[in-house]
């Protein structure tokens, strides 16, 4: 059995590698153009055509897999089936019909369908989560479902660590499906119709944390946006100063203040407190709280979200 493999972020090239290294090496994968990165803005490659690259599997690069040219690359490597993760296009008509593909889905459908499933189960509060891989259809990660493991989520996970061990489960789980559809034994079953919700893909505005919210949810938010987004609070002085390994602290000075704890940084919220492991001044790097104080002093007060 002949597979592509369609992907992009780091996720996918982990699924990607696994796979590679089994007996459903892909003959092709499929991942979008590079793009600008990091400050220097210079061109870089998706995570999966870098993958691709160091595995030695013919790579195609486009920036819609619907398009004539991206279809015909297909049928020349004479796919019999797609192996779909963290792709980010909608695979549509007519390829959607012509060819079958298992798409490796970070949530328990049908809860978090959608573009952010990993970071809005930590936003959430979810005590457990996991992985599914499902027969891709035209409604969003709606399709039926091949096999799924849960994942319980540590009061300390970050998007990080979270998606490090669900792309290792992931990895298992679409190599075993892709073994029973090459057997015959494929089984898939219908989603549930209650309890689907949506994992809308993580705002600008959203990284911005609001000490009013709570101490709970504040810290969910910088765990569930490390390392990849990103949390800042926006201080009076202007400047953002991004927040990283957040703890829940009683206590702690009033909402939106900063003040300093056996050498690092306490944050005020309502109610609790975070205490922080790092943080990144605007323009630099990240760094422990003791290193900033050094060198930067105590933070100015935070900006209410709404002012």
């Amino acid at each position: 059995m002949r597979a592509a493999f369609l992907g992009t972020s780091e996720f996918a090239a982990v699924v990607l590698r696994r796979l590679a290294a089994g007996p459903h090496r892909p003959v092709i994968v499929v991942a979008p153009p590079d793009r600008p990165r990091g400050r220097g803005r210079r061109p870089g490659s998706p995570p999966v055509a870098e993958a691709a690259r160091e595995l030695g599997i013919e790579l195609r690069q486009t920036a819609d897999i619907n398009a004539p040219e991206a279809r015909a690359a297909l049928a020349a490597a004479a796919v019999d089936i797609a192996a779909v993760c963290a792709f980010g296009q909608i695979v549509g008509e007519p390829l959607l019909s012509s060819l079958e593909a298992l798409n490796v889905h970070p949530s328990l459908l049908p809860r978090w369908r959608g573009a952010a499933p990993i970071e809005r189960a930590i936003m959430a509060g979810d005590a457990v989560t996991g992985v599914c891989v499902i027969r891709l259809t035209a409604e969003l990660d709606a399709g039926p479902v091949a096999s799924r493991c849960e994942e319980p989520i540590a009061g300390d996970d970050d998007y990080g660590a979270l998606a490090g061990r669900l792309a290792a489960a992931g990895g298992e789980l679409l190599e075993a499906a892709l073994g029973d559809r090459a057997t015959g034994r494929l089984q898939l079953e219908a989603q549930a119709a209650e309890g689907v919700t949506y994992a809308a893909r993580i705002e600008p505005a959203e990284r911005r944390i609001d000490p009013r919210a709570g101490a709970d949810a504040e810290a969910r938010r910088i765990r569930a946006l490390t390392p990849h987004i990103g949390a800042f609070a926006l201080l009076a002085d202007g400047s953002r100063l991004g927040l990283r390994s957040p703890a829940v602290v009683a206590g702690g000075p009033a909402p939106g203040v900063f003040e300093v704890d056996d050498g690092g940084l306490v944050l005020g919220c309502a109610p609790g407190a975070i205490r922080l492991g790092e943080v990144q001044p605007e323009g630099g790097r990240w760094m422990a709280c003791a290193d900033y104080l050094r060198g930067h002093g105590l933070p100015a007060p935070t900006v209410a979200v709404d002012d």
